[in-house]
């Protein structure tokens, strides 16, 4: 079994900070730092996308290799 890469990205153009990532995260992968979210332990991520689905400005997008398996 291959292990599966996470990938978080945070698209700082369209982030203004509002920090709604950082609250809604249950695992603490967020951080604000200089105004703007940072991940800081992708390794605790849950891939919840509470993060995404929560971001007011798209400005998130969780994924990596295993998102087509079924």
């Amino acid at each position: 079994m291959t292990e599966k890469k996470l990938e978080i990205m945070v698209k700082e153009k369209v982030c203004k900070g509002c920090g709604i990532c950082v609250a809604f995260c249950p695992k603490k992968v967020f951080s604000l730092e200089n105004g703007k979210p940072v991940v800081v332990n992708l390794e605790a991520c849950i891939k919840c996308k509470l993060c995404e689905l929560r971001c007011p400005d798209f400005a998130i997008v969780v994924g990596g290799d295993d998102d087509n398996d079924q």
